[in-house]
């Protein structure tokens, strides 16, 4: 099981100001969405908002809400067929040269070669889910494990066994303490999440992080998203791929904020021993919702899956 302590990083309640503001960027990102008018939002000077979002959001403004742009006009031209100028005005680029221009520099190809090469794994269907993973999770995928100043009572979990399908993924893998595992996610996750979009391979749920090895004093993390299949190429910069396969695990999705994940994986653990099951193998957890769109802390919805033996102990 994952060790109880050292989820998430502290941040103040003015945190729960700037999630708020996130939700607002992210559902005007087809608009004026400039540091002036953020600031106007939020009620701060410009200055005091820039430092604020930085130190929280790991990104400017600027740099946040034009990834979030390119992030989802990029999963568009994978996806549908709306001409490329239509696609820069859609997701509030002022023009089809501003647009080519930030679009290369980001993936690297242009807004035309990278339709072309497409996805490596064809098929509307699945370019379909990786439009929606990727528009989804884009938000804010460095705040995963974000941990509040205040604690909240937990939400009772609703426990069960089921078969879990077989999955591919890419990921990152480190070795951390307790403490370090909302630092490597915040490493980890956007890295691979960049990857597989610059080197259009299908991301098919949303970010995950698996635990392979817990110790008294670390823990290996694997950080990463799930893909429709492997690449036939060489993997870099770190990435490794992951291939989980099919089995019983016992189910339970928690509710809140991360700081609460511990808890829950400890009543899973009691829960196994009174229906006489052990563990059997790494546990996962999916971040079902994004802190960017979802600026509650009691709305947040984190899947954790913990694999089983085939029989009872």
């Amino acid at each position: 099981m994952v060790p109880v302590g050292g989820y998430g990083r502290l941040v103040s309640s003015g945190t729960r100001e700037l999630l708020r503001l996130l939700a607002a960027v992210n559902g005007r990102l087809s608009g004026d969405v400039s540091l002036p008018v953020l600031a106007a939002w939020a009620r701060r000077s410009r200055f005091d908002l820039h430092r604020r979002f930085r130190r929280a959001v790991g990104e400017t403004p600027k740099a946040y809400t034009t990834r979030v742009r390119l992030t989802r006009a990029a999963a568009e031209l994978v996806s549908g067929d709306r001409r490329v100028s239509a696609v820069a005005a859609r997701h509030g680029f002022a023009s089809h040269e501003v647009f080519t221009r930030a679009f290369t520099r980001h993936l690297g190809l242009s807004p035309m070669r990278y339709r072309a090469r497409g996805l490596h794994v064809a098929g509307r269907r699945v370019a379909a889910v990786h439009a929606s993973a990727v528009s989804s999770a884009a938000p804010c995928v460095s705040l995963y494990h974000l941990r509040l100043s205040e604690r909240k009572p937990a939400v009772p979990l609703q426990i069960s066994v089921r078969d879990v399908p077989a999955f591919h993924a890419l990921v990152l893998r480190r070795r951390v303490t307790r403490d370090e595992i909302a630092g490597a996610l915040a490493e980890c996750l956007p890295a691979v999440f960049g990857y597989a979009q610059q080197h259009g391979l299908a991301i098919t749920g949303p970010p995950f992080a698996r635990y392979p090895e817990v110790g008294m004093g670390s823990l290996v993390i694997e950080g990463g998203v799930t893909v429709a299949e492997l690449p036939s190429t060489t993997l870099s910069d770190g990435i490794e791929a992951l291939s989980v396969p099919a089995g019983r695990a016992a189910v339970a999705v928690h509710r809140g904020p991360y700081e609460g994940l511990a808890g829950s994986y400890q009543e899973i653990e009691k829960w196994l021993r009174d229906q006489g099951l052990s563990a059997a193998g790494a546990p996962w957890e999916t971040y079902l919702t994004d802190p960017g769109e979802h600026p509650d802390p009691a709305t947040w919805e984190t899947e954790i899956v913990q694999p089983v033996g085939s029989g009872r102990i």
